[in-house]
């Protein structure tokens, strides 16, 4: 009975509260039927709580709540406001990130991700691989275009004999 006793009332404070599942209930229950030591402990604990519940109950029937909240809230507006740059700066703040290991795997990715993303915008494009260079040459008696392609190596002549105005290709 003695061993009964000491796990019931661990849970006496449980069952005065009615916290307990109901498993726990029926075993309480069965249990001060026969132990008078834990049914007084259940008695002190009702008068206890009888006691508190008489000036608890005066004392907020006294109190002015709107007031206790005005003083909350002038309390509140006396604080020291922050700056904007104060503000922002604790918004931003990371510092806590450094002293966590948080920061570790996130710089990680960060730099992979440069490096992927690096090769990418910093990539060698080739020359056109149809790229061409043509020459123009002036001349008082006629004008040459020449155009070479890269790709075919195929070379082009133009000759414009003449002005420029009458130049006809031939």
């Amino acid at each position: 009975m003695k061993n009964s006793c000491s796990s019931v009332s661990r849970l006496l404070g449980k069952y005065f509260d009615q916290e307990v599942n109901e498993k726990e209930k029926l075993l309480i229950e069965g249990h001060l039927q026969g132990c008078t030591t834990c049914r007084e402990a259940l008695r002190s604990m009702e008068e206890l709580k009888a006691l508190l519940k008489g000036p608890v109950e005066e004392a907020v029937q006294k109190e002015d709540f709107p007031w206790v909240w005005q003083k909350i809230e002038k309390e509140i507006r006396l604080q020291k406001r922050l700056t904007w740059w104060q503000s922002l700066h604790s918004w931003l703040d990371v510092s806590g990130l450094f002293r966590r290991r948080v920061w570790v795997p996130a710089a990680a990715t960060l730099v992979v991700l440069l490096l992927i993303t690096a090769q990418f915008i910093f990539k060698r494009t080739p020359s056109y691989a149809g790229a061409s260079v043509v020459e123009y040459l002036d001349s008082p008696t006629c004008n040459v275009l020449v155009y070479q392609s890269e790709e075919p190596k195929v070379t082009v002549i133009w000759l414009f004999e003449g002005t420029e105005q009458g130049a006809t290709p031939s």
